[in-house]
């Protein structure tokens, strides 16, 4: 059974930074691409980043420039390192692999963890 679990989120004040990881199990399949994603209070899920199996990576135009995702030191792990926090970047943030499998497309989302950016 695949699983992602988020980790890393908390109380930060305005400037801020967090670090948030992700930690897939039970993985079964080339994984194409991990993703991050957010979900404020009373808003749509949004995309947040992404990096490829080949290291390429992708931001959403609000979070470029502070967020950085990177592949953790760990097999199936990925980070995202969240810089200059806004009140705006208050959400949960879910982690996301997406691969093939006896070309069936797989995602998988996580539980999510909660960031909250306040003074």
């Amino acid at each position: 059974q695949v699983q992602l679990v988020e980790s890393g989120g908390g109380l930060v004040q305005p400037g801020g930074s967090l670090r948030l990881s992700c930690a897939a199990s039970g993985i079964f399949f080339n994984i194409n691409a991990w993703n991050w994603y957010r979900q404020a209070p009373g808003k749509e899920r949004e995309y947040v980043a992404a990096i490829t199996s080949g290291g390429s990576t992708n931001y959403s135009d609000s979070v470029k420039g502070r967020f950085t995702i990177s592949r953790g030191n760990a097999k199936n792990t990925v980070d995202l390192q969240m810089n200059s926090l806004k009140p705006e970047d208050t959400a949960v943030y879910y982690c996301n692999t997406r691969g093939v499998y006896n070309y069936v497309n797989l995602n998988y989302w996580g539980k999510g963890t909660l960031v909250t950016v306040s003074s």
